[in-house]
């Protein structure tokens, strides 16, 4: 069996849809986080797919790779500000539930 463009595709796709239906059903900020960087992860997933299948042999063309490199950075960054802002919400109410969290309502 060959695995082909239409299978990494359908993960990514199959990745995605977990991710936003995770972030619109639950209420866990910590599981809303974790599922905003999974629908990040696939849509890496499709990028690199679809570098490495559009590439002809012998070019060693590399820009949807290097764009990838750029989105891992940005996501490494996003990261690090999401994670501070849960510890603060956190240290400030006690909880990471987003049903209890007032303050951003306004």
């Amino acid at each position: 069996m060959i695995i082909g463009l239409e299978h990494y595709f359908f993960v990514s796709v199959l990745l995605f849809a977990i991710g936003f239906f995770g972030v619109l059903l639950r209420k866990n900020t910590l599981v809303v986080f974790m599922c905003l960087e999974l629908m990040l992860s696939a849509s890496i997933l499709a990028l690199i797919a679809f570098s490495r299948y559009h590439t002809t042999p012998g070019q060693g063309l590399m820009e949807g790779n290097i764009f990838v490199l750029f989105i891992i950075a940005i996501a490494a960054c996003e990261v690090a500000v999401g994670l501070s802002i849960i510890v603060a919400l956190w240290r400030r109410n006690q909880t990471v539930e987003l049903s209890e969290i007032n303050e951003l309502k306004h």
